[in-house]
């Protein structure tokens, strides 16, 4: 699943920028490439363990 989330929010990231760069960019594919990378995101910032769960997991096994 991750080797398949960061190529799109890659693309969306460079589509973004690219219809932002124009004289007269289109709102749909603007808002459209921001859900994608806002999804991307968190979806792989998922993955990371917060430090409270660590102080949790330590509290938890006294």
């Amino acid at each position: 699943m991750k080797k398949l989330v960061i190529p799109f929010t890659l693309v969306a990231i460079i589509v973004g920028l690219f219809e932002q760069s124009k004289s007269k960019p289109n709102i749909y594919i603007l808002c459209i490439a921001i859900v994608i990378f806002m999804f991307g995101i968190m979806k792989l910032s998922a993955k990371i363990p917060s430090k409270n769960q660590e102080e949790k997991e330590e509290e938890d096994a006294d």
